[in-house]
């Protein structure tokens, strides 16, 4: 597995959209614009991508074929030390069938950094490249008033200053991000509150992490790129634990995505289970919720998992290095991840 190297003074973050751009104001605009100036009082230097403020695509900022030569020219071309998205959408997908993974794969290694949509690249970077990717909020969160652990933390990790992270209070339910109020803070007003999944004594599990936003798996699943077997077999040493979250899925779509990643046999070599809280935190179907059909897939596959920790689509989120061995220990309610092994 390629790891990047880590922020340094004066490196350039490079800003692209693959997905939604940053051309709305001033709800995303603006954000994203405090958010540059934060990069720059930090000593990093900013280079905006052509697609940043475009609204020409359809579910993302531009057409498929311009997003993707976007991500091709930051990643293989442009002088910059890591590489953060604007925001997520719906049919990243569609960019990377124009995504040239080999000439990634030969370039240097370079951070991206992003959640949601974004899922497409930072899930198919390690397995079609060897390439690490993090999964963290995107560059418009670092736009609030004041910036939450949870982005310190993402900052911290692309700077090398710390490897290991553990989870936060509580949780936003309800943003109170507007037009009026565009930067801001988290509205933290739920308590954190994981399920654990364990088997007698097991207190901790380790593996290589892999995942991101279900929605967007499930739609990898079965394509061209789909690799995952390959990836299984060249780190089965290593096992795999899986970070889970999603979007648009209910109970029932939950359950549909496992029983299709599983039998697509993506989880073979499955260490157990890490799964945030869904954006349908409480919508109920025929009795369950989401965390109900992570639960019962959980107890049936008999492996270890945690669930509705601080990942996904209500913030906070933790950093999650897609492919980095990590550890992950577990409390009554706490969780820890360590990637300081995989990346010292």
């Amino acid at each position: 597995m390629r790891f990047p190297e880590f922020l340094k003074d004066n490196d350039t973050i490079g800003l692209v959209a693959p997905s939604y751009g940053c051309a709305t104001a001033p709800r995303y605009r603006l954000p994203f614009e405090k958010a540059l100036l934060r990069f720059e009082s930090l000593g990093y230097k900013t280079n905006l991508g052509p697609n940043c403020y475009a609204t020409e695509g359809i579910g993302k900022s531009n057409t498929p074929e311009k997003c993707a030569a976007e991500i091709n020219d930051y990643f293989v071309n442009r002088d910059c030390g890591m590489i953060f998205s604007v925001g997520g959408g719906e049919t990243m997908c569609e960019d990377m069938s124009f995504v040239d993974f080999e000439g990634i794969k030969n370039a240097a290694p370079k951070w991206y950094a992003g959640y949601s949509d974004n899922a497409n690249l930072t899930f198919l970077l390690p397995i079609l490249t060897d390439t690490a990717a993090l999964y963290c909020s995107n560059a418009p969160s670092f736009g609030s008033e004041t910036l939450h652990k949870s982005h310190t933390d993402a900052l911290d990790f692309l700077a090398g200053k710390k490897l290991k992270f553990t989870n936060y209070d509580g949780w936003e339910k309800e943003s109170l991000k507007s037009d009026e109020n565009p930067h801001a803070n988290l509205n933290i007003t739920e308590p954190y509150s994981q399920i654990n999944v364990l088997p007698a004594g097991c207190d901790s599990f380790s593996g290589r992490m892999l995942g991101g936003c279900l929605d967007v798996l499930v739609t990898l699943c079965g394509t061209r790129f789909d690799r995952v077997k390959e990836f299984n077999e060249r780190y089965k040493d290593d096992g795999t634990v899986w970070f889970l979250e999603a979007c648009d899925l209910n109970p029932m779509g939950v359950m549909r995505a496992l029983w299709q990643l599983d039998n697509a046999g993506w989880f073979e070599t499955a260490k157990g289970f890490v799964i945030g809280r869904s954006l349908l935190h409480d919508f109920e179907f025929d009795g369950i919720c989401p965390r109900d059909a992570y639960k019962m897939f959980l107890e049936k596959k008999n492996l270890p998992g945690v669930i509705d920790i601080d990942l996904g689509h209500l913030a906070p989120m933790m950093p999650f290095v897609s492919g980095a061995v990590a550890t992950i220990e577990v409390g009554d309610n706490s969780l820890s991840i360590d990637y300081g092994p995989s990346l010292h």
